[in-house]
C-alpha cells in the first residue's frame, strides 16, 4: 500500500503552508498540518527548514491547540499565534488566540499580545519591530463586557445593518475586525510585552480587508471595504495610507473608485514604494482584470508596474533593495515567479515550471525562498536565484513525504471552434496502454477564475489514478493564465464557451488509444459543479456525474451567497437581465437529464449555500433521475475533516465503479 492506495496514509501525510525567513537568513520557518492522535482532526505546529538544504527539518512548537502565522522580529525572535493556555495566568484559558514570542536565544515561548476577543492577524515592521494586530471589537460597548454579557444571557444572535452577514463558512459579527498598532517590547526586559495598542483603522462603517506596515513602523497601508453608492448592498475596496493618530488624521486615500477594488498592499523593505493590486470588477462580457500599481512614498507619484489585463496576480513580494518586485501569476497551467522592474516594467520569468506561493526574499538579496508545487508535486520549500530566468529551483528538505506517483502526467491540446487554443493536464494511471485503456473522469476546477496548475490535497487526481482511472484536468474559458481574451467572452455566459471547451478537450483526450472512450464520467466542485450540472442537462455522453457544492438555480445562488454583489456585477440585476439568468441556469434543463448523478453538499457552505444542493437533489428526485445525495452537516465549501474526506472519496468511488465500470454497487461503510 502506498500514499495513494491507502486513504488513511494519504490524510495522515504532513502538509506545509507559509514561510517566514529570519533577518540573518539562517532560519526558514513553515507551518505544518498533521493528523491528531485520534485521527479526527488536523493540528498545526511550526517547523524549521534549513535554507541551505542540508539539515533535516526540526519541530519548534508543540501544543494541543496548535500554532500558525510565523513571523520574525528584527532581533530574530519568532512570533506566532496560538490558542494555547498561558501557564503563568491566574486562570489559564484556551478560548481565544493570542500572539506568542519564542526567543531566538532559547527558552520557553511567552504571550506578548492578548486581546479580549483574540488576535486574528498581525504584521511586524521590518526595522522598527512595531506591530500591527487585527482584533475583533464590538460595534458598541467594551469587547470583554459584551462577550461576557452575551455568554451569560446565552445570546448568539447578531443584528446587522449592512450586507453581508456571512463569509465562506462563518457568521460575521457581533464585532468587526480592527487594526491596532503596538510599540515593540523593551529589549532589556525578557518578560516585556508589546505596548498598549493604538487604533489605526477603520474609523466608520468600513470593514477591514487587509494591511501592510512600513519598515519604520510609521506608515500603515490599510484596505477597507466601503459601501458602493451605486448599490446599497454592494461593497468595494479602498486603499488608504495612515500616518497619523487614532482619530484618522493623516489619512491619505490612495485608491478608491467605482468599478474597481484596490487591495493586497505591500510596502517595499526600503520604505520607498507602496505596491498593490487594482482589480477591475467584472460585468457581462468583460472579465475581472488585475493591474499591479506602485506609488512612491516620497512624492506620491504613481505608475503601473504590470498593466491591466497582463496577468492575474496571485502574490507580490518586494525585493530588499532597488526597484524590483517579485510577482506570482497564473500562466498556462503553471504559477511562475516573475521578476519585474518597478521603474520600467521589464519582466523576467524566473521559474520554468510549477506553481509558487509564499515567496520571501533574503535581506542581502542573495536568494528567494518559496513553496513550489505542481499537479504532480506537493508543496515543497525551495530556493531560487533572484535573477536567473526559467530556472529549476533547489529543493530544500521539507516535511512532506509521499510515495512514487501511481502514474504519469502529460498534456492534452485542442482547438475550439473559434480557433482558440485549449489545453489540459492528463493524469494517466500506471499500465494504461492501447491494450488496456483506462476509464476517464473529466474533473472540472472551481473558481471559475482558477487553473489546474498546483497540487491539491482536497481534489487529488492521483487517488483516482491509483484505482486505475485516467483524469482529465482541463482549463476551459474563464480559466486564468491565458490572457484577458480567454476570460471576457464567457464572463456572465458560463453555459456557452466553457461547456464547448470542455467537450472539445474531452474529445481530444478520448482520441488517445490509452484512454477508454466507452467508460467516461464527469465531476466538479463549485464552478466545476455548475459545469457538471450544465453537462448533465446538455449531453448523455457520460455514464455518471458527480457534482459537489454546485450552483443549480443561478438566481437563487446570486441572492443567497455570501458575496452576492460580486456575482450581480458579472450577471447583472436579475430583475433587468432575466434572459441572461434564464439562459445560463442549469435547473432549467432538468428534464433533459438522464445521467445518474451524485450530489454532494456541506451545510456550512456559505459561498454556495446548501439550498442549491437541496433544490438540485429535489429536482432530480421528482424528475426520476437516478441520484444520490451525500450530505455533510458540519462541512463547508470543502470537506476538511479527515474522516469526512475519506468518506467523500469512498462514496465517489462506489458511485463511479457502479455506473461507469458496471460493478455491483457497494454502499460505503458508515453512511
Amino acid at each position: 500500500m502506498s500514499t495513494f492506495d491507502d486513504l488513511d496514509a494519504f490524510v495522515a501525510t504532513r502538509r506545509c503552508a507559509g514561510l517566514a525567513l529570519s533577518p540573518d537568513g539562517t532560519r526558514l520557518v513553515t507551518t505544518v498540518s498533521e493528523l491528531s492522535a485520534d485521527g479526527k482532526k488536523y493540528g498545526t505546529a511550526l517547523w524549521e527548514i534549513d535554507p541551505q538544504g542540508t539539515g533535516a527539518p526540526r519541530r519548534l512548537t508543540r501544543s494541543t491547540t496548535g500554532e500558525s502565522s510565523a513571523a520574525f522580529t528584527p532581533d530574530g525572535d519568532l512570533l506566532f499565534t496560538s490558542r494555547r493556555a498561558d501557564p503563568t495566568a491566574e486562570k489559564p484559558t484556551e478560548d481565544r488566540t493570542a500572539l506568542w514570542l519564542l526567543p531566538a536565544a532559547g527558552g520557553e515561548a511567552r504571550p506578548v499580545v492578548e486581546r479580549p476577543d483574540g488576535v486574528s492577524g498581525f504584521a511586524v515592521a521590518r526595522d522598527a519591530g512595531t506591530l500591527t494586530v487585527v482584533t475583533p471589537k464590538p460595534v458598541v460597548g467594551d469587547a470583554e463586557e459584551q462577550r461576557e454579557a452575551r455568554e451569560k444571557e446565552g445570546v448568539s444572535a447578531r443584528l446587522h445593518t449592512h450586507f453581508p452577514v456571512r463569509f465562506w463558512d462563518h457568521d460575521l459579527g457581533p464585532g468587526r475586525a480592527h487594526l491596532q498598532r503596538c510599540a515593540p517590547p523593551d529589549p532589556a526586559d525578557p518578560e516585556a510585552r508589546y505596548g498598549e495598542p493604538e487604533h489605526v483603522a477603520p474609523h466608520g462603517d468600513e470593514r477591514l480587508a487587509g494591511s501592510a506596515i512600513s519598515p519604520d513602523g510609521r506608515t500603515v497601508a490599510v484596505v477597507v471595504d466601503v459601501p458602493d453608492p451605486a448599490d446599497p448592498a454592494s461593497w468595494r475596496r479602498r486603499l488608504e495610507l495612515h500616518t497619523g493618530s487614532d482619530d484618522g488624521s493623516g489619512t491619505v486615500v490612495v485608491g478608491d473608485e467605482p468599478g474597481a477594488d484596490h487591495e493586497a498592499p505591500v510596502i517595499s523593505p526600503d520604505g520607498r514604494w507602496l505596491l498593490w493590486v487594482r482589480e477591475r470588477h467584472p460585468r457581462p462580457g468583460r472579465g475581472t482584470a488585475h493591474t499591479l500599481r506602485a506609488r512612491s512614498l516620497a512624492d506620491g507619484t504613481e505608475r503601473d508596474v504590470l498593466p491591466e489585463e497582463a496577468h492575474q496576480v496571485r502574490g507580490v513580494t518586494a525585493a530588499p533593495g532597488g526597484d524590483v518586485v517579485y510577482v506570482v501569476v497564473d500562466e498556462a497551467g503553471h504559477g511562475p515567479v516573475l521578476r519585474v522592474s518597478i521603474t520600467d516594467g521589464s519582466v523576467t520569468r524566473l521559474t520554468a515550471s510549477g506553481a509558487y506561493t509564499d515567496v520571501v526574499a533574503a535581506r542581502d538579496g542573495s536568494a528567494l525562498y518559496a513553496l513550489r508545487s505542481a499537479v504532480d508535486a506537493p508543496p515543497t520549500p525551495v530556493r531560487l536565484d533572484p535573477e536567473a530566468a526559467d530556472q529549476e529551483p533547489t529543493a530544500l528538505r521539507g516535511v512532506t513525504t509521499i510515495d512514487p506517483l501511481p502514474g504519469t502526467l502529460t498534456e492534452v491540446h485542442a482547438t475550439a471552434a473559434d480557433g482558440t487554443a485549449l489545453r489540459a493536464w492528463l493524469v494517466l494511471p500506471g499500465g494504461a496502454s492501447a491494450a488496456t485503456p483506462a476509464p476517464l473522469v473529466l474533473w472540472i476546477h472551481g473558481g471559475p477564475l482558477s487553473s489546474w496548475n498546483a497540487w491539491s490535497w482536497r481534489w487529488n487526481p492521483w487517488l483516482m489514478a491509483a484505482r486505475g482511472w485516467a483524469v482529465l484536468l482541463p482549463d476551459p474559458r474563464l480559466s486564468t493564465g491565458y490572457g484577458q481574451a480567454f476570460l471576457d467572452p464567457a464572463t456572465g455566459a458560463w453555459g456557452e464557451l466553457p461547456y464547448t471547451d470542455l467537450m472539445t478537450t474531452t474529445d481530444a483526450a478520448l482520441a488517445r488509444d490509452d484512454v477508454d472512450a466507452t467508460r467516461v464520467a464527469a465531476m466538479g466542485g463549485s464552478f466545476g459543479g455548475y459545469m457538471a450540472n450544465w453537462i448533465a442537462g446538455h449531453t448523455d455522453r457520460f455514464a455518471a456525474i458527480v457534482t459537489h457544492a454546485s450552483i443549480w438555480h443561478l438566481d437563487g445562488f446570486v441572492g443567497t451567497t455570501d458575496a452576492s454583489f460580486h456575482w450581480r456585477r458579472e450577471w447583472g440585476d436579475p430583475l433587468d437581465e432575466r434572459e441572461r439568468y434564464d439562459a445560463h441556469s442549469p435547473h432549467r434543463h432538468v428534464r433533459s437529464i438522464a445521467t445518474p448523478m451524485l450530489v454532494i453538499h456541506g451545510d456550512k457552505d456559505y459561498r454556495v449555500p446548501i439550498s442549491e444542493g437541496l433544490r438540485l437533489w429535489y429536482d432530480l428526485q421528482r424528475s426520476g433521475v437516478e441520484s444520490q445525495f451525500l450530505y455533510f452537516p458540519d462541512e463547508n465549501h470543502w470537506v476538511l475533516a479527515p474522516g469526512d474526506a475519506k468518506l467523500w472519496y469512498r462514496t465517489v468511488w462506489a458511485f463511479l465503479d457502479h455506473h461507469v465500470l458496471e460493478r455491483p454497487y457497494e454502499r460505503p461503510a458508515l453512511v
